[in-house]
């Protein structure tokens, strides 16, 4: 295989898979768009493993040779397609291993007590996205990255609560669920109490608040680049916009942004 058939595989998984990451890269040049889209692919690889049925020992080992695969001889197409991005943006080992890290801690752990604990998480499935990303972009403002990937975790975790309950998992803090009075019991009944919208607000300001400050980083882009950010990380504000406006209830139908909303957020980051 080639390394272009490679990159033209890792650009159909993110067209395929990444309902929002692909509206931003698209606005990239040719080379970055190219790498952004092999570490998006090598990052839904782990998701895949650890999201899926296999038994906990089978995902683990499964992850382990993900990590070995980064420092072999690429053979899968996402392996060739990263390895030369690896190659001409200097993108760093740490955060790509981080992400296996990340998948076997979902096979280890499903609570999580405080927000050391959840930011610790978080900094491996989201913010090592934005680590391996950042030198694609053309900046060395690791600090803020790593806040983005952050903010746009937190923001998944609140879409995302019902289809993680039904993995067993809950990444809303214990501590904050005892402070606002909501047991895992109103999660799996979802119910929409005064309590639960309480905490979703609380949720919703530090989300905002992780979003604005990481994305102080557009300020260290070239243009291109800056869209690109920019437009994904709007596409995730607006998810956050629809789940406020609709009185925090993710427990039915995953709130998803239209083509056509996407593409206004897309417009809206090209005006001047």
């Amino acid at each position: 295989m080639t390394v272009q058939e490679a990159y033209a595989e890792v650009e159909r998984i993110t067209r395929r898979e990444a309902k929002n990451f692909s509206y931003g890269i698209m606005v990239l040049p040719r080379d970055k768009r190219q790498a952004i889209a092999a570490i998006y692919a090598f990052a839904r690889a782990v998701d895949d493993i650890a999201d899926g049925e296999l038994p906990h020992e089978e995902k683990r080992a499964r992850l382990e040779e993900l990590r070995a695969a980064l420092d072999g001889e690429p053979v899968e197409p996402v392996f060739v397609a990263l390895c030369d991005a690896r190659e001409r943006f200097a993108i760093p080992r740490e955060p790509l291993a981080a992400l296996v890290d990340g998948g076997l801690q979902d096979t280890e752990q499903v609570r999580y007590r405080d927000f050391d604990e959840l930011r610790g998480y978080c900094e491996k499935v989201a913010g090592a996205v934005g680590l391996a990303c950042v030198p694609v972009y053309g900046s060395d403002d690791r600090e803020r990255a790593m806040t983005l990937g952050i903010a746009l975790q937190l923001i998944n975790i609140m879409r995302d609560v019902a289809e993680d309950w039904r993995l067993g998992r809950v990444y809303l803090r214990q501590d904050e669920l005892a402070a606002f009075g909501v047991g895992e019991e109103d999660i799996e009944q979802g119910r929409i109490t005064p309590e639960w919208l309480a905490l979703m607000t609380f949720h919703t300001t530090r989300a905002r608040a992780h979003l604005a400050e990481g994305l102080n980083l557009l300020g260290s882009l070239d243009r291109r680049s800056a869209l690109c950010v920019g437009t994904f990380a709007g596409l995730y504000r607006e998810t956050l916009d629809r789940i406020e406006t609709g009185g925090f209830d993710v427990f039915g139908e995953k709130v998803r942004l239209s083509t056509p909303r996407k593409l206004a957020v897309v417009a809206k980051e090209l005006l001047p």
